[in-house]
């Protein structure tokens, strides 16, 4: 593939994360064996150039259904017509896995799971609030220590 094969991207643009990655071969070896440094890049690139591969045949299995949303199945499809179908059971296994870690992890809740118990009135004075932080971050002056009045005007 060449350097500008990925729209818009620079080859530089369109790699992995070296410590992700580095981490996910070691946890795949036994203890005692090390990687050179130069087999964990070529691995790396194998990896970008193997998401490269699927990612366009999904593309075209997705085109050829009249669709603009690759979904799941097109990526199945993908590993199939590419001469992967081995691997296409345990890949929609860790698939579904994902789906029921993603479900049990937005059912916890996260930085917003309280917005929902929020009046119209109360988002409004916290939103207010914070864009008076925000002000008064960028004039380099103190946080004001109350909260504005609901009513007040965003141009102050």
């Amino acid at each position: 593939m060449e350097p500008m094969d990925i729209v818009g991207k620079s080859k530089e643009d369109a790699s992995l994360p070296k410590a992700t990655m580095t981490k996910i071969i070691k946890e795949m070896l036994p203890p005692d064996v090390r990687v050179a440094r130069d087999a964990q890049d070529l691995l790396i690139e194998c990896c970008v150039e193997f998401i490269n591969l699927v990612s366009s045949e999904s593309n075209e299995v997705c085109n050829r259904e009249d669709k603009r949303t690759i979904a799941p199945e097109h990526v199945l499809k993908a590993l199939e017509v590419l001469g992967f179908g081995d691997y296409i059971e345990e890949v929609y296994a860790a698939y579904e896995q994902h789906k029921l870690e993603t479900m049990q992890d937005s059912s916890k809740g996260g930085k917003w799971s309280n917005v929902a118990e929020m009046t119209e009135e109360e988002a409004l004075a916290e939103q207010q609030r914070m864009f008076a932080e925000a002000r008064a971050r960028m004039n380099g002056g103190a946080v004001p220590s109350k909260q504005p009045d609901a009513d007040q005007s965003l141009d102050s």
